[in-house]
């Protein structure tokens, strides 16, 4: 269980020393320092407990290594005590140099700070220097070097090094879940006098542990032989791999059991920020994951020698379980390019690529499933599940044959949706928008073939005694439990819809009608050409209008052509000309008409009024008769003759949530709303009165 206070008094410390930073750094800058020493300092707590433990061995071995041999050898011979305590140390050293990461100094952060002042830079700069590959690479990726650089030169290295030296962040204390909420809320707190919304979001513990119930990963840790892989193409700090694992080592009964969830369980994921990267590794480190493979890259790009970014580096990969929250909204224009190298594979579901009707490139969340859709393993070698995190925007956007619609219409017609849960709001702690979870399924069992369940889970959740940034609303175990019994139940029922998925589909349809009054006459309207004047524009509009008659003025000449197309429109206008101007009687008709094309003119054309529109008829998949289907639905819907209409190539797609699950709420009475006016306007005056002004 998260302790919450805990969490908000430790954030509270950290957000107070960061304090000294103001003056000397912006805002923006201050997670950059500080989030790396708070990791360097959980990497230490770690070391330490280990050198305690290590220590312990030696001592067990060798009594002459104790406190207490020691104190007695200073009292006759402080030089050899000294002697046996480096002995010791180098020994402690030797054995922690077979970990998974180590520091070859001998400096801690509360060391470096028992020295002179003058060398604090020195020893801090050894002490980051000494760190085991892994551990610098994590160090590199804060770019925390040059950011000493320029905490010496501000001279705030010593204070913030002071502000965790004897922080306990270790895991033990603090798991990677509760981590990551310190980490969110310092970002919060760091950012919100230049908060800038990139859709970044941590996801709360108890909405990934419903994401993970809806995958049924099929694992027994105690007779499993087989391993399982997971993956996370947006995966921020780390938080959604390890509390999948976290789920899968709950189930284990004995060692056996336990090992088996080590051993077998393979852990997958890429994150585009450094910081979080960093974070990511630094925690998997810490919790000894040797079955990982993080990498640092932009997942929505191939990972190629001709890119200079770092792509995909999962690309060859098939996955069993894939579960993310990726960013909202996410603004993919600065790597179009790179990303369109991939428009006729991995997104061609999405139009990416082709010149309208893209997935717009102010979010690409639908990339991120497009990605996890291309890593899925074929039916027949077990198929793959996804669980997904999206707001809104994926479940309507896009009109029919452009990207989103595009992308739905393809998981729906290849049969790989199953289940969408809508969360209730007020979930994040830096955002309190709806959201979503796709459960994605290419193996459906055969009772579920064709459908769709969507569960309306928005009541199920009770309020945090305390808000937490935006985060006001929890999520129980009891509340998990419902959402997991109707999705086992996949059925109708008042809080959950079931669908055939062609009940999302509807026909687009390009309709031209005649427009009518108020007393249901057809209307005529004029207006001017507004095309150039001749045989090929007129035509087409006459085959949208039928005949119509023209008004133009030219060389001070007006007059009027009827068109009905039996004749050519240039050819009309020559023979008016000539009845009408004597220049122009004796001559050939194509001087005429080019006499014509060279003056300056006006025409104005009295035509049908005509109006052209879209209309969108729900897909009816018992109606065998599709046109006739379409003039029914557009006889109802349009009043007026309709002129034509034309069906656009695909399909659109689209969900409703809100629709599925509206109830209708009579509105009160007009008598009840005058009582409770009046009923507020007598409280208003007895305020009034309270405080003398009335």
């Amino acid at each position: 269980m998260i302790n919450k206070e805990k969490l908000e008094n430790l954030t509270s410390d950290l957000w107070k020393g960061a304090i000294k930073l103001r003056g000397k750094f912006k805002a923006k800058d201050y997670p950059s320092i500080i989030l790396p020493m708070i990791m360097i300092r959980r990497i230490e707590g770690v070391l330490e407990e280990r050198r305690k433990e290590f220590k312990n061995e030696l001592v067990a071995k060798d009594k002459s290594f104790s406190d207490e041999a020691i104190d007695e050898l200073f009292q006759t011979n402080e030089e050899e005590a000294l002697k046996k305590i480096d002995t010791l140390n180098k020994r402690i050293k030797i054995k922690e140099q077979n970990l998974a990461f180590y520091n070859k100094s001998q400096w801690t952060l509360k060391s470096i700070l028992a020295e002179s002042s003058s060398q604090v830079e020195a020893n801090f700069r050894d002490y980051i220097n000494s760190f085991s590959d892994n551990i610098d690479e994590i160090i590199e990726k804060f770019e925390y070097r040059q950011t000493v650089t320029k905490m010496v030169k501000e001279k705030r290295l010593a204070s913030i090094i002071q502000l965790v030296a004897e922080a306990d962040f270790s895991p033990q204390r603090l798991s990677n879940i509760e981590m990551g909420y310190v980490y969110e809320n310092l970002i919060q707190m760091f950012s919100q006098d230049d908060a800038k919304d990139t859709g970044e979001h941590f996801t709360p513990r108890e909405i990934i542990r419903i994401m993970v119930d809806l995958m049924e990963i099929d694992f027994d840790p105690e007779t499993a032989t087989q391993s399982i892989s997971l993956y996370d193409p947006a995966c921020g700090t780390g938080g959604m791999l390890s509390v999948a694992k976290e789920h899968l080592l709950s189930k284990a009964k004995t060692e056996k059991g336990l090992k088996n969830v080590e051993d077998l369980i393979i852990l997958n994921g890429q994150e585009l920020l450094s910081q979080n990267y960093a974070m990511c590794q630094a925690d998997m480190i810490l919790k000894g994951e040797t079955h990982s493979n993080i990498t640092h890259g932009n997942s929505l790009i191939p990972h190629i020698e001709s890119i200079e970014d770092d792509g995909d580096q999962h690309t060859e990969f098939k996955f069993d379980y894939m579960i993310s929250n990726p960013p909202f909204g996410v603004d993919w224009s600065e790597y179009k390019d790179d990303v369109e190298r991939l428009g006729t594979s991995r997104y061609s579901w999405g139009n990416v690529g082709q010149d309208s009707g893209s997935i717009p490139k102010s979010d690409g969340a639908l990339l991120f499933l497009l990605t996890m859709i291309d890593k899925m393993k074929p039916a027949d070698e077990g198929g793959s599940k996804i669980a997904i995190l999206f707001n809104g925007s994926p479940l309507s956007n896009g009109d029919a044959t452009q990207g989103e619609s595009e992308v739905r219409r393809h998981i729906l017609e290849n049969d790989l949706l199953d289940t969408i849960v809508m969360i209730p709001d007020q979930m994040f702690f830096n955002t309190g928008i709806y959201t979503y979870i796709w459960l994605l399924n290419n193996n459906k069992p055969e009772s579920k073939r064709d459908q769709v369940l969507i569960i309306n889970a928005r009541e199920q959740y009770e309020k945090e005694a305390k808000s937490f940034g935006n985060k006001r609303n929890k999520i129980t175990d009891k509340h998990r439990e419902w959402i997991q019994e109707q999705f086992h139940n996949y059925k109708n029922d008042e809080n959950s819809k079931l669908f055939h998925y062609t009940d999302f589909a509807f026909h687009k349809i390009d309709v031209v009608f005649w427009q009518e009054d108020e007393n249901g006459n057809q209307m005529w309207i004029q207006e001017p050409f507004d095309v150039q004047l001749n045989n090929a524009n007129v035509k087409k509009k006459f085959d949208l209008y039928g005949d119509f008659t023209f008004h133009i003025k030219v060389a001070d000449l007006s007059f009027e052509v009827y068109y009905d197309s039996s004749k050519a429109f240039e050819t009309l206008v020559a023979n008016k000309l000539k009845d009408e101007l004597t220049e122009l009687k004796d001559k050939p008709l194509n001087e005429v008409k080019k006499w014509f094309k060279e003056q300056d003119k006006q025409a104005e054309y009295h035509h049908r009024h005509y109006i052209s529109d879209n209309e969108y008829i729900p897909y009816d998949r018992t109606k065998e008769d599709k046109e006739a289907y379409i003039n029914e639905f557009l006889a109802k819907e349009i009043e007026c003759e309709i002129i034509s209409w034309n069906e656009y190539e695909q399909l659109g797609y689209e969900f409703l949530p809100n629709k599925y699950f509206y109830k209708y709420v009579e509105p009160k009475s007009s008598d009840k709303l005058i009582n409770e006016f009046w009923k507020l306007e007598e409280e208003a005056k007895n305020l009034l009165k309270e405080i003398g002004t009335f």
